[in-house]
């Protein structure tokens, strides 16, 4: 049976996305902080949209930066790890939209009998920046991204 995805808008400003994972903690740590692992399941397939560029220095202080590619048009998502506590938890800053629209972004790897209890908390600057979310899908895709990460993850053990 297929692991549920629960998406569940807390606040305002408050997402909160949960999943058990088939696989244990350090494998779905492992699969989320290297680059060439996470590239391999981050896209939704259903979206025509591919990763182009992943940098990823994951350490508390380290930044990230995503280049997508979207037929012609390229996006860019970068930001600053918080905190990086190996095999448990990630805390992120969100930078793309300037220092009044950073979002952070907090996901624990809960280790449940050999799965792991994936959550992620995502706090918006406003409303405005969660609804603007929302509606261009960037919330919707999880369930599919996170099928992705179980798939992949099942191929690594």
């Amino acid at each position: 049976m297929t692991n549920q995805t629960q998406v569940e808008r807390k606040s305002d400003r408050e997402v909160v996305i949960t999943r058990t994972i088939n696989g244990p903690p350090e494998l779905v740590f492992k699969a989320w902080t290297e680059p060439e692992l996470f590239k391999q399941w981050w896209v939704p397939k259903s979206i025509p949209m591919t990763l182009v560029s992943c940098e990823m220095d994951v350490r508390t202080g380290g930044g990230y930066r995503l280049v997508f590619a979207m037929g012609e048009q390229k996006a860019e998502f970068f930001g600053k790890y918080i905190e990086v506590t190996p095999h448990s938890r990630l805390v992120w800053t969100n930078d793309e939209g300037g220092e009044d629209a950073i979002a952070v972004t907090t996901v624990t790897f809960e280790e449940r009998e050999g799965k792991t209890l994936l959550t992620l908390h995502e706090l918006y600057p406003s409303k405005e920046a969660l609804d603007e979310e929302i509606a261009q899908g960037a919330i919707a895709g999880i369930p599919e991204q996170w099928d992705q990460l179980e798939e992949f993850i099942a191929t690594l053990q």
